[in-house]
């Protein structure tokens, strides 16, 4: 068979097989551009499509009417920098570098060098292949806009080091507790924020800078595929919000029942938060009304979802019992019970997915990887714990690979691990405090969403089974120690 036939009849399969398996054409066709939008500390219910009754979001609400709304989507972990380790490196807290926040120690030499106010958090290492760098197999151009957390500036985990053409934002987490900053990382370079400081009002507001330059990293990169990774820092601590947003709340929301306490006082604290999120939901509209001029709307895939669940106590101002930001859901940030990590999670894909879905799927952010590997035609590393969702959305659920189990720990807040299998959530806690340390709490969350009903002692069985998942599932880490887990004490 001469060459010009074996082609002819090689492009003839490969276009008979697409008719019956979709994933096959995407392959085929240019890579499609990536938005990855992350809010910081947004609750399960805090999104209009979700239930929420005083915010509101319209642009968010449109993407999960034009695709897909997943309802049993889970965050890496409840804070900050393992859930964004865990979504980069397609690992759960069991296998991750990064199972907790905290700061490097002995780096004082790297904060003279590059003039850090903040330590930046334990970084990853070289040695983990964050999704970015997975990305640049087909070349894509590649930012990192808001917040990162995963390590600073000449570490290992300097986001340039880690797949990222542009990092702008807050490179620490503590950084980013004040939104009219005095400067953001520029890659490597201050960009000074000129009549900002720790008030409730600056000139620039730190949200608004992402936006703008995220904006203009889509029009550079227009003519090639792009992953934007947005990991905004709202509505995180402090509530801050221009006097614009705040606007469209301020004596609509009751205030006077509300002790606020926080790092910055907000005179509207509950208005405040609203605002926050509704400003949040405008820049995305900004962004999607963006792809669309660009003629790239049909070509993009986007996602916007939650790092963890909403802040707990009113920490920082935010009333998560007010606004019941957690849903029926028991728990805030900083639990593994479902309010501190079952997040929300929206994708849009016109021409891919389908509009108006709702799916069940049990789901986790160390699915995002797979997934993005298999949209694009890329290989994810072997050692992870993702699979891919890309079946579900694009409405072939018959063909979706599923969890048989998800696995958390987590060595703060007296330290906690959980298991959802199934219906079934079980949690253990007070791993790291004095006391009993072997109970097992078991839920059906089909039947109680709420965890209020503890099942665990007419269900033995599986109990059992959970809790060795809970042992085989740990590994023990050189830089977070957990020794109830480390040494196997069950």
């Amino acid at each position: 068979m001469n060459r010009q036939l074996w082609l002819l009849c090689f492009v003839l399969t490969v276009l008979s097989a697409s008719v019956l398996h979709p994933r096959l054409l995407i392959a085929a066709e240019q890579p499609p551009n990536i938005v990855y939008i992350m809010a910081d500390d947004l609750g399960y219910n805090e999104l209009g499509c979700y239930g929420q009754k005083w915010i509101k979001t319209p642009h968010i609400d449109r993407i999960a009417a034009q695709g897909i709304k997943f309802t049993n989507h889970y965050s890496g972990n409840a804070v900050c920098a393992p859930s964004r380790c865990n979504l980069m490196t397609g690992k759960h807290p069991g296998h991750a570098w990064i199972r907790n926040n905290g700061d490097p120690k002995n780096l004082q030499h790297l904060k003279d060098k590059y003039g850090w106010e903040y330590p930046g958090q334990n970084p990853i290492p070289y040695a983990e292949v964050t999704i970015a760098e997975m990305l640049k197999q087909k070349n894509y151009a590649t930012a990192a806009i808001g917040k990162w957390g995963l390590g600073h500036f000449g570490t290992t985990g300097d986001p340039n080091k880690q797949g990222f053409d542009l990092f702008y934002g807050f490179n620490c987490q503590r950084h980013a507790h004040n939104h009219y900053p005095k400067f953001l990382w520029n890659n490597r370079i201050k960009d000074i924020l000129p009549g900002n400081d720790r008030t409730l009002n600056g000139e620039t507001y730190s949200q608004d800078k992402f936006t703008e330059i995220a904006m203009k990293f889509v029009r550079e990169n227009q003519k090639r595929p792009f992953f934007l990774y947005l990991p905004f820092a709202i509505p995180h601590l402090s509530i801050q919000v221009p006097q614009d947003s705040l606007k469209q709340y301020k004596g609509i929301i009751p205030e006077e029942d509300y002790k606020h306490r926080g790092y910055l006082k907000h005179p509207h604290p509950r208005a405040g938060y609203a605002a926050m999120v509704s400003h949040m939901d405008r820049d995305v509209g900004k962004i999607m009304s963006l792809l669309k001029e660009l003629g790239l709307d049909d070509n993009t895939i986007v996602f916007f979802t939650s790092d963890n669940g909403p802040a707990y106590d009113r920490l920082g101002g935010s009333d998560s019992e007010f606004f019941e930001s957690a849903g029926e859901l028991r728990g805030f940030k900083g639990s593994l019970y479902e309010g501190g990590v079952r997040v929300p999670m929206v994708v849009r894909w016109p021409g891919k997915i389908a509009p108006g879905q709702t799916s069940d799927l049990i789901s986790a952010n160390w699915d995002i990887m797979p997934t993005l590997a298999d949209i694009t035609g890329t290989k994810a590393p072997e050692n992870i714990d993702g699979v891919s969702m890309l079946p579900t959305m694009l409405g072939h659920p018959d063909e979706q690979t599923k969890h048989e189990y998800l696995y958390w720990e987590f060595a703060a807040y007296g330290g906690q691990q959980s298991v959802r299998m199934g219906k079934w959530k079980a949690i253990r806690q007070k791993l790291t405090m004095k006391g009993p340390q072997l109970q097992i709490e078991l839920y059906d969350l089909e039947a109680d969403p709420g965890e209020t009903k503890n099942l665990a002692e007419v269900n033995s069985e599986i109990v059992e089974k959970i809790k060795d998942i809970m042992k085989s599932q740990h590994t023990n880490s050189e830089l977070f120690k957990f020794p109830v887990l480390d040494k196997q004490r069950f």
